[in-house]
């Protein structure tokens, strides 16, 4: 069978390709597996060489991948363009940990005990299409740093840039085996992957009610499994707060990537004191929001992944908004920036809208406001605005989330831990932390004693 990979920019065919099945997914994992030996054996100093090639490789190839994330996805090509440059960080990043990832020696009465990080052997990616490349990077680079063979499967939508970069490996001297790519369905090649008795481990990166599948098939063997799924992620502008600031940093952290982010903050909380000042600012600041071909040098947003998930976003927009924006006419799936007046008990505030939909909700107090940003099942991202240093501590540490940031609404950066309470899933992406999620403690004593 083929699989046809659209533009959705343009609606119009990017490339045509063999859509892999249960067969092409065992191959994959057998040809990992061959190669594990060899690349568990390697000596640091060498995975460290090969790691740093291919993250020169990645700035090298720069334009080329960024191009072809933004035909692939339809993101800006601004934002394709950082998201590589962040790819070839996260490559050089886990090169420089592979000889950092220490053990221990503990005393103990009658010899030495030692730990070890041991790499746990074939290991399964499934990245989702809205960051394709960045995600892969981000699972790529600890697991290969660990002395892991993975078999990566990018999603349907968006396999473009994962080829790419598995040839690009190759061009950098990581040997066959080692990172593989399959292309096909996640309910053949995914579930076959979370099913396969080789493979030691399943990183999985998308929706929660898919997560809770992943769990479930991976209980069969015991199988080691981390997981970053859903958010729906608030930003709680309090009225002490740079409130001009505040509401022109709002629309980037929603209708970024056309809002198909798991971190966006689709739900701003707002002071009730401050509430219409804010308000007023941010239908402003989403006004100026640039949306339109991905291509150009000035475009700020672009279409949605597909016609099915347009119908899907449009599906939670209710009533009349407090503002709609402009978006293209003709080919592609696109959707204007909207701002919502919500409760948090509406459904686009309850539930993962993944589009460009902002639900604004009003609240009186620190402690409503705790309330409100807990009241979902989601814990995943968010954003605190306040010009009080103890209230800005005190939230923080009450909100049930996995990454939060004081007056900013950025979530990721390559050396620091990125995941999720709750329903958002478990385990950690990017840091050192990382490391630990790709490998076993093992635990060696050493008697002493004649």
């Amino acid at each position: 069978m083929t699989l046809q990979v659209i533009n959705p920019a343009t609606a119009q065919s990017l490339a045509e390709l063999h859509q892999a099945g249960v067969e092409e997914t065992d191959r994959a994992v057998a040809r990992a597996a061959a190669a594990f030996p060899r690349w568990r054996a390697l000596a640091p100093n060498d995975r460290i060489r090969l790691l740093r090639r291919l993250a020169s490789l990645v700035e090298e190839h720069g334009e080329e991948l960024a191009r072809l994330e933004t035909r692939n996805v339809g993101k800006p090509i601004s934002d394709s363009r950082a998201e590589v440059g962040m790819v070839a960080d996260v490559f050089h990043f886990y090169a420089g940990a592979i000889d950092k990832h220490h053990g221990q020696t503990i005393p103990v009465a009658g010899g030495v005990d030692m730990t070890f990080h041991e790499p746990l052997g074939v290991v399964g990616l499934i990245v989702p299409w809205n960051f394709p490349l960045n995600i892969s990077s981000w699972k790529l680079g600890p697991s290969l740093a660990c002395g892991n063979t993975v078999v990566l499967k990018p999603a349907e939508l968006t396999p473009m840039s994962a080829l790419r970069l598995a040839e690009l490996a190759l061009d950098a001297g990581i040997p066959e085996g080692v990172f593989n790519v399959v292309v096909g369905p996640g309910r053949v090649v995914g579930e076959r992957l979370v099913e396969h008795p080789d493979v030691s481990k399943i990183s999985f990166t998308g929706s929660t009610e898919v997560g809770a599948r992943v769990m479930r098939g991976a209980a069969a063997t015991v199988k080691r499994v981390s997981l970053e799924l859903g958010g729906k992620s608030a930003s709680v502008v309090f009225a002490d707060a740079d409130i001009e600031k505040a509401a022109a940093a709002a629309p980037g952290a929603v209708f970024g990537n056309a809002g198909q982010d798991c971190c966006a903050r689709s739900r701003v909380l707002v002071q009730r004191s401050a509430y219409d000042a804010f308000v007023t600012q941010l239908v402003e600041a989403v006004a100026r929001v640039k949306v339109g071909d991905p291509e150009k040098e000035d475009t700020e947003m672009g279409p949605l992944i597909s016609e099915q998930h347009r119908e899907t976003v449009s599906s939670f927009v209710e009533g009349t908004p407090l503002f709609v924006g402009n978006a293209p006419d003709g080919p592609g799936f696109w959707y204007p920036c909207t701002v919502i007046e919500a409760s948090n008990t509406d459904r686009v505030a309850q539930e993962e809208v993944f589009g460009p939909v902002l639900a604004v909700i009003p609240f009186e107090d620190e402690a409503e406001a705790v309330r409100i940003a807990n009241d979902t099942p989601y814990g995943l991202s968010g954003s605190v605005w306040t010009r009080d240093g103890a209230r800005a501590l005190r939230v923080v540490r009450a909100i049930d989330t996995g990454v939060i940031s004081v007056n900013a609404n950025t979530s990721v950066r390559v050396a620091t831990p990125f995941g999720g309470f709750k329903q958002s899933g478990f385990g950690r992406e990017l840091g050192m932390q990382a490391m630990d999620g790709y490998s076993e403690v093992k635990n060696v004593f050493l008697a002493t004693d004649s």
